[in-house]
């Protein structure tokens, strides 16, 4: 019909869209941007056999690493353990661990822009046990592991153009997550609710709030790739105003 969802845009809408996407992309490559996605959970061992983790898919950070690439930026996505298959055009590192993960950024660096989105799990083993060990003797201690978005955000030497974070909350979601923000130091913060199950972990969709100085800008339930390229956009806009 002429009019409801299933119209299509005009093609003086189309046109403008396409010049829109070609010139930015342009302007993107002349300035040679380069980012760094971190995405996907990690693995922290017990012993042979247990592991803790945290529910992470991976699919949002790997269409902004995606989308990214399609601006034009070149694009590395560091992505813990996850089924989804390599983006095209995109430097891809997979890998386990937290440690393994804050290495290999240390090697990517520097870079123009950081996006954290990978859930990386803030606990590991004091000690592993090279051998299972049994329910009788089941006594382990934990500590905290390096945290990447704060050493991005506080890297003085080495120190993205932009950092953006993601925090994954299941209640009081914008307080938390402005919390985050000032704590961590990160440019932007980029909240969702993973309380529902609809746009939390593994769901094709997500709806989040983007947080940055004192503003918030909500992008409603749509699908992660639309997500993924309304934050690449903003991205791209702050490097060619």
């Amino acid at each position: 019909g002429e009019y409801g969802e299933g119209k299509m845009s005009s093609p003086d809408q189309i046109y403008e869209f396409i010049e829109n996407y070609f010139s930015d992309r342009n302007i993107i490559k002349k300035k040679n941007l380069s980012a760094l996605v971190t995405a996907g959970p990690t693995k922290e061992y017990i012993d042979p056999v247990r592991f803790i983790t945290n529910n992470s898919s991976g699919k949002q950070g790997y269409e902004i690493a995606r989308s990214l690439a399609k601006f034009g930026v070149k694009t590395t996505l560091i992505s813990g353990p996850s089924a989804l298959k390599k983006p095209e055009d995109v430097n891809f590192i997979k890998v386990e661990t937290a440690d393994q993960m804050y290495a290999e950024t240390k090697k990517i660096l520097p870079v123009d822009i950081a996006v954290c989105t990978a859930a990386v799990t803030d606990f590991k083993p004091e000690k592993y046990e090279n051998k299972k060990i049994k329910k009788d003797s089941l006594n382990i201690n934990f500590k905290r592991n390096i945290d990447i978005l704060e050493f991005l955000s506080k890297n003085n030497l080495q120190r993205p153009k932009l950092v953006v974070g993601f925090a994954a909350e299941t209640n009081d979601i914008i307080k938390f997550a402005k919390e985050k923000k000032n704590r961590k130091h990160c440019d932007w913060i980029v909240a969702n609710d993973v309380s529902n199950s609809k746009i939390g972990f593994n769901s094709e969709y997500n709806a989040v709030s983007i947080i940055h100085e004192d503003k918030i800008e909500k992008i409603e339930k749509n699908l992660k790739s639309y997500i993924a390229n309304k934050i690449a956009k903003k991205i791209i806009n702050n490097f060619i105003q």
